[in-house]
């Protein structure tokens, strides 16, 4: 007897683990797909700017054949960048890895037709647009509308009689229902679309994401062996610039401390041969050598502090740079918007592109003033400094710009210069430094 009563209770145990474990799954199924229609309105959203943006973009395209909108390619071209990236931000946000393309060469918008055709960033943003502006804005559409249909077709048979015949409709008007059957017929409609949101909702949402997801990241097909190209040869600049590193250091401690310290054994062997004979001669030649070894111990420090310096590791980039501007014996401006630190090794790349740049323009430029603007936007750190001296400086002669643009290219990053005769002279550094 006992035993029964278990069993019969066990079953009703199971029974009520099975439907707990269904109302479970019917909430995950409802969160899903609220989920995908708020983040298919948001798109459906974008899909709105896009397909407004088809027509401008077939305007401006017209206005550069005849020759007069051609300024205004660059800003479109940007806009639709813009575009893009919110639906970037989207599809991260719902789980999709998506790299931005827009790097190296590409960094700054298409001009002309001619860089459109050879940018692949930019013609698959455009074809993104197409795409997006219809199936994307009708998909996006689609999900928004299902729960609210879904609603008002379950509720229909309790308000129709009450609303004018031209709105007793069902399915979002895609069937009229003015009699009391067809009116009833809308609770089975909107039991159907709630079930088929439930359903298919998160489904759509990945159809309208997937255009996206294809087009949106960095082109599969790109040159592989440009790519491959451009590593060999920022890797072979880091190779280079390390070597000229350790010739530079080696020269260093050669001409300098080692010389030196080669000089204080020579006063040293020099004081103990006077010790006996004549103390005082003895005291003024260790004298020496102590001023040779002090020197020594400063140009040691010296060559420490141009490998890393320690000012960046006490007092951060901009403090390093502060100081940098306030040694230069030509007027100089600093302005520094840097959020947070750098990776050690861009911080010491600007920080030698900096003390570069100053060396030279106290060197060579006959300038009365300079000026170094460092900025951090997103993972690109910018260094500038421009000085109204004489110009003509040229990276191809091996001046210190050469070593500027070595050390630059070893971090994958990119250095302009710009020194007409006549001047000023303008170096610009932009530096990927991570997230």
């Amino acid at each position: 007897m006992a035993d029964e009563r278990f069993g019969r209770w066990r079953a009703r145990l199971d029974a009520l683990v099975r439907t707990e474990g269904d109302v479970t799954d019917l909430r995950s199924l409802l969160f899903a797909s609220l989920r995908a229609s708020g983040y298919g309105a948001v798109g459906a959203g974008f899909g709105i700017l896009a397909l407004y943006s088809i027509p401008i973009l077939i305007l401006t395209g017209f206005l550069a054949v005849l020759g007069v909108g051609r300024p205004l390619l660059a800003p479109m071209m940007q806009w639709v960048r813009t575009v893009a990236g919110l639906e970037r931000r989207r599809l991260r946000r719902l789980g999709h890895e998506i790299e931005t393309p827009y790097t190296g060469p590409i960094a700054d918008p298409p001009r002309t037709f001619g860089d459109i055709k050879a940018d692949p960033s930019a013609r698959r943003d455009l074809k993104w647009i197409a795409v997006h502006g219809t199936w994307g804005l009708i998909v996006g559409a689609v999900l928004l509308q299902m729960p609210f249909i879904s609603v008002r077709d379950v509720t229909y048979p309790l308000w129709w009689y009450f609303v004018p015949d031209s709105e007793q409709q069902i399915l979002n008007g895609l069937i009229s229902a003015q009699t009391p059957n067809t009116a009833i017929l809308g609770c089975a409609t909107g039991i159907a679309v709630f079930a088929l949101w439930l359903l298919f909702g998160p489904k759509l949402l990945d159809l309208q994401g997937r255009p996206g997801v294809s087009l949106l990241g960095p082109d599969p097909e790109a040159d592989l062996s440009e790519r491959v190209a451009r590593l060999t040869a920022t890797r072979a600049a880091a190779l280079d610039a390390h070597a000229v590193e350790l010739r530079r250091i080696e020269r260093a401690l050669h001409d300098g401390a080692q010389n030196r310290l080669v000089a204080v054994a020579v006063l040293i062997g020099a004081a103990r041969r006077e010790v006996d004979r004549a103390p005082e001669r003895a005291d003024e030649i260790l004298e020496r050598a102590q001023t040779t070894v002090e020197g020594a111990l400063a140009e040691l420090r010296a060559v420490v502090r141009s490998i890393l310096p320690p000012v960046l590791e006490d007092r951060g980039l901009a403090g390093a740079l502060s100081a940098l501007a306030s040694d230069c014996v030509v007027p100089c401006t600093l302005e520094v918007d840097v959020a947070g630190r750098c990776p050690a090794s861009v911080e010491a790349t600007a920080y030698f592109v900096v003390a570069e740049s100053l060396t030279n323009v106290a060197k060579h430029s006959r300038a009365s003033g300079a000026s170094v603007e460092v900025r951090r936007a997103g993972n690109t750190l910018t260094v500038k400094v421009v000085d109204d001296g004489r110009g003509g400086a040229d990276a191809a002669s091996g001046s210190g710009l050469a070593g500027i643009a070595r050390r630059v290219e070893a971090l994958d990053g990119t250095a302009t210069f710009q020194s007409p005769v006549g001047g000023p002279t303008e170096i610009r550094v932009e530096l990927p430094c991570g997230s």
